[in-house]
């Protein structure tokens, strides 16, 4: 359990996921919904609410919908029901959210996350519903008044629901990280969280522990970072709890999160579902979904990451923790696999390669904000360098640098090795003659040595691959040192 909860407490979250799905086109209109575009320059008249305009239902929306609810072993509803959300905010110009309520299109899914001390815990996933996003408040560079962007109304969503079985923070984080493997892995939404086009709303409650019955709920509205609903958790289950011990009661309320400040604030009190007077929209049918219509979605699914993380772990060997980290992102498993087959195989190669693609690779890709489609590496490229630390013509210390040779410049591992004469030296006897040089040139560190002053080998080992710039082969290294500073 988090840190932050003290003694005799329990927190209670459910999370809300918003999902921004991935059509070219918005869920009831044929306007774009393309990042970035000039304010209001993708909203037309039915996103705008003109009177007389009719929605029509986008089938892709539908789809992606049906591929998430398959992909968490959800029940798919034959028949579901898109109702009036009513509410009143200038970025909703039609004075209500076209929503699912009664009958959303999927329910009673799980996912399985993975726990800091290795044990797994299902979540169960209430419902994911289909609706359409409202647009979007401008506030900065516009003095004493606000502007209103509605390129992103009628985007379409998907509203992923959680149970309450979170039990802390780093719960949350393990669970959302996962929903973003998986809708991205799915290819229905593209997790850019900067972007908003994936968000999280997190119901957050606390009780004493053995209690049953579940306290008040705060629910903390739109979190963009997974740092930032980790700290907002934490800061608002503190501030629960010392509201709870010094005597008062939680009032049911939305709040925001302000990073800045780290904490979280009042926005407005909770509405319950009757304050937003649901009711079906009369201008849409039910969408009924035939199980042919499943089956067709069904046979597009891919390798999920739990099954392409069991797949990493058996045939490549790989722990379930190296498994865990090369199939979080389905592209960073691509290149891994790209990499490992480039080598011819599993066993040994399959852990070298691992081992360079969450290391070397992904920490070049963090620091210069790169995609993997952008890497200046490719799969083939990092095989290359690999293969020459598998011959020995070079170290893995030496394999380094080339590495970083081949990102500046973008050329192959051999080029670099060429250029900068980096093959490693193999031949005993200049090894030997460099060692016989190092130890001439120290005799008192090589008498102490002698003399059991074990830890000294270190001081050896670094002296002579000074002296032979790092060349040498490692164990070749080891084993003359070893024979050679016995003595005679």
């Amino acid at each position: 359990m988090s840190q932050a909860v003290r003694e005799g407490w329990e927190v209670v979250i459910g999370l809300e996921i918003h999902a921004q799905l991935a059509t070219t086109s918005k869920i009831f209109s044929g306007s774009a919904t393309a990042y970035g575009a000039a304010p209001n320059s993708q909203a037309n008249l039915v996103d705008l609410g003109y009177p007389g305009t009719l929605p029509v239902l986008n089938r892709e929306a539908v789809r992606m919908a049906v591929k998430f609810g398959l992909a968490t072993g959800a029940t798919i509803a034959p028949r579901s029901i898109f109702a009036r959300k009513n509410y009143f905010y200038p970025d909703l110009p039609k004075g209500y959210q076209i929503s699912q309520y009664e009958r959303p299109v999927v329910e009673d899914g799980s996912l399985e996350i993975l726990l800091e001390d290795g044990t797994k815990k299902t979540i169960g996933i209430t419902r994911a519903h289909l609706e359409e996003d409202a647009g979007k408040s401008l506030h900065e560079g516009l003095a004493n008044a606000s502007g209103i962007d509605l390129n992103r109304a009628g985007t379409p969503l998907l509203e992923i629901v959680s149970e309450p079985d979170l039990r802390s923070a780093k719960e949350a984080i393990a669970y959302l990280k996962k929903v973003h493997t998986l809708v991205r892995y799915l290819e229905i939404c593209d997790g850019n969280m900067q972007e908003g086009s994936f968000r999280c709303d997190a119901n957050v409650s606390v009780r004493r522990i053995g209690r049953t019955e579940f306290g008040t709920r705060c629910e903390i509205k739109n979190v963009n970072s997974f740092r930032f609903v980790e700290k907002a958790i934490n800061f608002e289950v503190e501030r629960q709890i010392d509201v709870l011990e010094g005597g008062g009661s939680i009032v049911q309320e939305t709040r925001l999160y302000d990073s800045a400040k780290d904490e979280t604030r009042s926005m407005r009190s909770k509405e319950q579902a009757n304050d937003y007077r649901y009711f079906p929209d009369p201008d849409l049918l039910p969408v009924t979904i035939t199980p042919a219509f499943v089956d067709e979605v069904r046979a597009t699914l891919p390798e999920l990451p739990d099954e392409k993380a069991g797949r990493f772990a058996l045939h490549y060997g790989l722990s379930a923790y190296d498994a865990g980290v090369l199939t979080a992102s389905r592209e960073l498993a691509d290149y891994y696999e790209a990499v490992v087959r480039a080598l011819g195989g599993g066993g040994a190669a399959a852990k070298l390669a691992a081992n360079w693609v969450m290391g070397d690779f992904s920490a070049f890709l963090n620091r210069d904000g790169l995609e993997i489609a952008t890497a200046r590496v490719p799969a083939a490229g990092l095989a290359g360098l690999l293969r020459r630390i598998q011959d020995e013509t070079i170290s893995g210390k030496i394999a380094k640098e080339v590495f970083e040779r081949m990102w500046a410049e973008a050329c192959e591992a051999d080029a670099v090795i060429e250029a900068r004469g980096l093959k490693q030296i193999t031949d005993s006897g200049a090894i030997e003659a460099a060692i016989a040089a190092v130890m001439a040139a120290n005799p008192k560190q090589l008498a102490e040595y002698r003399a059991g002053k074990d830890k000294l080998f270190g001081f050896f080992v670094g002296q002579t691959m000074k002296a032979t710039e790092g060349k040498a082969n490692p164990a070749q290294l080891n084993e003359l040192l070893k024979k050679l500073l016995g003595g005679p």
